[in-house]
């Protein structure tokens, strides 16, 4: 294993490489399609395919065919190999001077069960998916959870399909509104515990990190507001983006947050991001 290192280090030393190696740890565990990797990196296929084939013969990422498909994941297990060897074998396991700043814990005089979390859902446009997560989770569970949206290029207006279908299912719609990031990012705004991505474009987006270090996950779904056809089948996919965001919110709402660490925290989010939402109910 040691032997390897170095080759890994050495290819991620490249920019884009790690710009594409990080791509992928914020998708992880998603298999990502070459298109989709060129297109927000900004590469030639030829380029991405050059990049690819370094981290693969390092061990670093996996590849599967779907169909005439190629698409991409972290290797984790390599992944963790690499890190581990950094934090234990170079710094000796010394966690104050190998753990980021943003990740050792402050001291904090009220318990965590006594607090609400605070959420943050991201997409592009903060008009549809995250719209849905931000009320969905609202009304499930407030007493939990504040649930909050936002987006790295925001519509101008909400759309009106999405606010039709909040409507149809009794969520209030009056102070909805669409955000930019930003609102969350300066010194007056909350502290996140979650940060979800509900687009894959959103989650291609390389965004500062957010104060605190909170849980993440990826919770991808297809845009709605681009699906083409009739108005029944228009209609059809938003009502179906509502209800497999409503199971996520559901299966996340049920979590015992205060008594899971973060590890096992982590696994679960990931999973919820997972699930295929077969049954969902319309």
């Amino acid at each position: 294993m040691e032997l390897m290192i170095p080759n890994r280090l050495s290819i991620l030393g490249h920019p884009q490489r790690l710009a594409l190696f990080r791509l992928l740890m914020r998708r992880y565990p998603d298999h990502v399609p070459a298109t989709e990797l060129a297109k927000a990196l900004g590469l030639k296929r030829n380029t991405l395919s050059n990049y690819v084939n370094a981290l693969m013969q390092a061990g670093l990422i996996r590849q599967e065919r779907v169909g005439t498909s190629l698409r991409y994941a972290i290797d984790m297990d390599a992944a963790r190999e690499t890190f581990d060897y950094l934090f234990h074998d170079c710094c000796r396991g010394r966690p104050e001077i190998c753990v980021a700043n943003a990740y050792l814990a402050p001291d904090k005089d009220e318990p965590v069960t006594d607090r609400r979390y605070n959420v943050l859902f991201i997409c592009t446009g903060n008009s549809v998916r995250s719209i849905f997560a931000e009320s969905l989770l609202r009304d499930l569970a407030a007493d939990l959870f504040t649930a909050c949206s936002a987006g790295t290029k925001p519509r101008s207006e909400l759309n009106p399909s999405a606010l039709k279908v909040l409507e149809q299912k009794g969520h209030d719609v009056s102070l909805l509104r669409s955000k930019h990031i930003s609102e969350f990012q300066g010194s007056d705004a909350p502290d996140f515990d979650f940060v979800f991505t509900v687009c894959n474009q959103a989650a291609n987006e390389e965004c500062p990190s957010w104060p605190g270090q909170p849980i993440s996950a990826h919770w991808g779904l297809p845009d709605p507001a681009t699906v083409v056809g009739s108005d029944a089948e228009k209609s059809l996919a938003f009502h179906h983006a509502y209800a497999a965001l409503r199971n996520r919110m559901i299966a996340f709402a049920a979590l015992p947050v205060a008594s899971l660490d973060r590890l096992a925290l982590q696994q679960a989010v990931d999973g919820i991001g997972q699930s295929t939402d077969k049954g969902s109910k319309i």
